[in-house]
């Protein structure tokens, strides 16, 4: 990789996203997350499809904009991700330029009424190895209707199974921003757990409280279910705050944590206006470049797992 130099002119919060590039790419010690990618560009893939679900009951932490971007970097280096927007919302369907209107089929549709996964996928304009499965304003109703139907935890996983209809690497689930019964079918369905946590005040509020879910549902429901990664988020080199908060996430999780850090950007929050992510929308700019790096680390550790 071109090691991009730190230019005087660059401000505080672009030459910290670059320091933290050329700290880890110089280290005296490489580790899996810096081995360097083939000469073709690709990321080795996993023996078997990781599923992720990316969660944080608290809202505002960068859920969306990481299930997109990760998904995004994934797909550039060679390996076939589907994104499955699991928020009514639907702006993980509105960043991957995926129609969304009330009347497309979408996740709501495979989670009630048992439509099958592969006739709402859709590929995302212009990445060949990106698909989305959307989300539309019916999802919200989901949570109540779900409560009535048979197996209703395990819904989204038995859907996840049936489809085969692309060779998948990588199956990215966004949660909505509460602990419902949406959030519980992706925690069922998933091999993994994602956590995004802003490098703000009040990060880790609420959090103990997804950890006993995930416990629970390993206990009872899916035994296999870890909590493979957390991605600091919303990092502020200005601020001495936003360095506390990494290393108090760090001291509490350890390896747990993406020695990457993603820092705040507008590029991030403009991308998805324009139907992208930030991965096409402004590759140079240091929120790409770091959600590229975190992606790096997630693919590698795939192989010392």
């Amino acid at each position: 990789m071109t090691q991009t130099p730190l230019n005087p002119g660059d401000s505080p919060l672009v030459r910290e996203a670059l320091s933290s590039v050329v700290s880890r790419e110089t280290s005296a010690t490489p580790t899996a997350a810096q081995t360097p990618d083939g000469g073709d560009g690709t990321w080795p893939r996993p023996s078997k499809t990781r599923v992720i679900a990316v969660a944080n009951q608290k809202g505002g932490v960068g859920k969306t904009t990481t299930s997109v971007n990760i998904a995004a970097a994934l797909s550039m280096h060679g390996q076939r991700v589907l994104v499955v927007d699991l928020d009514p919302q639907g702006n993980a369907s509105t960043a991957l330029a995926t129609e969304h209107r009330g009347d497309v089929p979408d996740v709501y549709q495979v989670l009630v009424d048992d439509l099958p996964m592969a006739d709402i996928v859709k590929q995302v304009p212009d990445m060949p190895n990106l698909f989305c499965a959307p989300a539309t304003i019916d999802l919200a109703g989901a949570e109540i209707e779900l409560v009535s139907l048979v197996a209703r935890e395990a819904r989204l996983r038995r859907a996840l199974a049936a489809y085969d209809a692309i060779d998948l690497d990588y199956i990215v689930i966004d949660c909505p921003p509460s602990l419902g019964l949406l959030t519980v079918n992706a925690l069922v369905a998933a091999d993994e757990v994602m956590i995004p946590i802003q490098c703000e005040y009040y990060a880790l509020e609420g959090l103990g409280q997804l950890l006993r879910n995930v416990d629970l549902i390993r206990a009872h429901l899916n035994p296999t279910l870890k909590l493979s990664t957390i991605v600091l988020t919303m990092y502020d080199g200005r601020t001495r705050l936003a360095s506390q908060v990494a290393d108090e996430v760090r001291s509490h999780f350890g390896d747990t944590v993406l020695n990457t850090v993603i820092p705040r950007s507008v590029r991030l929050s403009e991308a998805p206006s324009y139907g992208q992510s930030v991965m096409t929308y402004d590759p140079g700019s240091s929120g790409a470049m770091a959600y590229m790096d975190a992606a790096r680390e997630i693919a590698h550790r795939a192989i010392v797992a």
